[in-house]
């Protein structure tokens, strides 16, 4: 047995079956503080601006606990600002770190973003993360007036206009989508690199791994890489002089319903985190409203999750 003790991860996005039809936001800024209080690490946020129809084109997954995959979602599904909520978390928290993850950043101007993310860098002092993603939906992006053919290229220009705004002022750039010159960005991110970068999607395609290895701080894939990604990631890594071990390797809880109506059993989907810890990961996320019902019972919850994860690391 490995004695790395994980590092836990609360999901706040879709657990709405804990609050009904409605995203009630203070019950999930209260769900983070009791999180910290049981000793999870950090807390995580996604993100859509809008859905469209294409949102649901490939119908509405069966149990509402579920995460929700491109192409399966309830287009009436709840996504508050993510960052907004970030920052209301961070004013009642101390240690906990604060992911927001799949923020959209071509759908903003990135000096824009830089300001944002920089800002709740500064509030919560250093403990941000942030996962920029392009996303899949044509639709946010149609609605956004944002080319959605372009948003690869669009992300790569925020990455290079992010790095120039945690530097010194003024600083200018010749993108083709952003062009700017001799603009003073005051005041930058807590860290002089800005804040922790993950990088992360259902493969380890090109664009992902490039990014993840010129910027990124953390690997967060959507499911298990295969052997072969985790060489591919290691070689590219030292082929850029880095080591693999300088990125937080993100994995995951895989919650297994018994039927469309029941939750799952946390026994099950915990039994996986010391196989994840040999391979290398260190950060596991868990979705509450995969294994209880009761939004009362969310600080419960997660003192029994460090429980369990404890013995199984033991």
């Amino acid at each position: 047995m490995t004695t790395t003790q994980p590092r836990m991860l609360l999901v706040l996005s879709e657990n709405w079956t804990l609050t009904g039809g409605r995203a009630d936001l203070p019950k999930a800024v209260r769900w983070a503080r009791e999180a910290e209080e049981a000793g999870f690490d950090s807390v995580m946020v996604s993100e859509h601006i809008v859905l469209g129809p294409d949102a649901g084109a490939d119908g509405i997954m069966g149990n509402p606990r579920d995460y929700a995959l491109p192409g399966n979602q309830d287009p009436y599904t709840p996504w508050p600002n993510s960052l907004l909520l970030l920052a209301a978390i961070a004013s009642v928290t101390e240690r906990l770190r604060l992911a927001a993850a799949a923020v959209l950043a071509p759908l903003r101007h990135p000096l824009l973003m830089a300001r944002e993310l920089g800002t709740l860098d500064l509030i919560s002092e250093g403990r941000l993360l942030v996962q920029p993603t392009v996303s899949w939906s044509k639709d946010e992006y149609d609605a956004l007036g944002v080319p959605f053919g372009r948003r690869g290229r669009l992300l790569d220009e925020h990455l290079e206009v992010w790095a120039k705004a945690w530097g010194p002022s003024p600083i200018s750039h010749d993108g083709e989508n952003y062009p700017f010159r001799d603009v003073y960005f005051e005041p930058k991110a807590y860290r002089p690199e800005g804040p922790r970068l993950w990088f992360g999607g259902q493969r380890l395609h090109g664009p992902v791994l490039r990014r993840l290895v010129q910027y990124g701080h953390g690997f967060h894939p959507l499911g298990r890489p295969t052997p072969q990604d985790m060489q591919l990631l290691k070689d590219a890594m030292t082929a850029a002089g880095r080591d693999v071990t300088e990125l937080e390797m993100i994995g995951g809880t895989q919650a297994v319903f018994p039927d469309d109506r029941s939750t799952a059993d946390l026994g099950a989907a915990l039994a996986s985190i010391p196989e994840q810890l040999e391979q290398g990961f260190t950060t596991f996320c868990i979705k509450p409203n995969q294994f209880i019902d009761d939004p009362d019972g969310v600080g419960t919850f997660c003192h029994e999750v460090m429980r369990r994860v404890t013995g199984l690391t033991a």
